[in-house]
């Protein structure tokens, strides 16, 4: 099952795709739910209801009709991941623990829905504005000291998620903070994909694309903590909570085909780790991260004014 968020006037709302071009509405099938995820995600039962209502359902909306929103309107985390991917680290030179998440907190207002336009800073800014392509958890039940091997149990799905990061600002002091957390600077979605048509995360793969150009690809497999590892480890500090969400951290650029000048031309690059095949988002970008299986989430790239 595949859940968006969709601009409804002035609110937003909840749809179920139903095919790669309709959705029907939630509110129309199932009247008596929540009319926001993460109270259809605290109410026991409630998404495996929606599932069966949807079931066999033809959609009546073209999804090309609506713009997406963020399907989780407030989070109460958003836990994001540094230095997950091994080809990640190897570009950079830094060094993590293998056996402990490097974790940092992003805010709901730093993301937009897919195909909302993400905020590039001024260049007066800040220059060095990153992409990064990742697998996004949501967390579908509360728990506390969650063992590894029923950790998968308490997801409710996946997504894609661009962590857009202002690199000038991470290296202000030692925590990252604001250059994880500029305005609108990420997007998340297309949708929510249940567990049951997703499947194991690790045989997947992620991708980024800038302009149509692939500057980064990476088996989910290349991650050194996996999905369920890093939903436990949380769980020991911390109470997951509906709705909550995981970026799992994202992979290393890929060097840069042979006529491929703007990625192998460091001197536009701005940030502390100059790598090969790297750019960064400006305006007039078009980013796409895809994650096979999942989806496609695509957003222009505009300044912020």
């Amino acid at each position: 099952m595949k859940i968006i968020a969709f601009a409804n006037g002035d609110d937003v709302a909840l749809g179920v795709v139903t095919s790669a071009t309709h959705f029907v509405e939630v509110a129309e099938v199932a009247p008596e739910l929540p009319s926001d995820l993460i109270g259809i995600l605290e109410r026991e039962h409630a998404l495996a209801h929606l599932r069966e209502v949807t079931a066999g359902v033809r959609g009546n909306r073209p999804l090309s009709s609506v713009v997406l929103k963020p399907f989780i309107s407030r989070p109460n985390a958003i836990w994001a991941l540094a230095l997950n991917f091994k080809s990640h680290i190897a570009e950079t030179g830094l060094q993590t623990n293998p056996e402990y998440p490097h974790l940092f907190l992003r805010t709901a207002a730093s993301f937009v829905g897919a195909g909302e336009p993400i905020l590039a800073p001024r260049p007066s800014i800040a220059k060095a504005f990153d992409y990064e392509g990742e697998l996004a958890v949501v967390i579908g039940k509360s728990g506390r000291y969650v063992p590894v091997d029923e950790a998968l149990g308490y997801v409710a799905g996946y997504t894609c998620l661009n962590e857009g990061s202002v690199r000038e600002y991470q290296t202000h002091n030692r925590q990252f903070g604001l250059g994880k957390n500029f305005e609108g600077s990420g997007a998340y979605g297309p949708w929510l994909m249940t567990p049951d048509e997703f499947g194991d995360p690790a045989t997947h793969s992620v991708l980024t694309r800038i302009n149509g150009v692939v500057r980064q690809r990476a088996p989910l497999d290349d991650m050194l903590l996996s999905v369920a590892q890093v939903v436990s480890y949380l769980s020991q500090g911390y109470c997951l909570r509906p709705g909550d969400i995981i970026a799992m951290g994202t992979p290393g650029a890929l060097p840069p085909e042979p006529d491929d000048l703007e990625g192998k031309d460091l001197s536009r690059q701005f940030g502390p780790f100059p790598t090969p095949g790297l750019v960064h988002m400006r305006p007039g970008d078009l980013v796409e991260i895809e994650i096979d299986g999942l989806g496609v989430l695509r957003n222009p790239v505009i300044l912020d004014a």
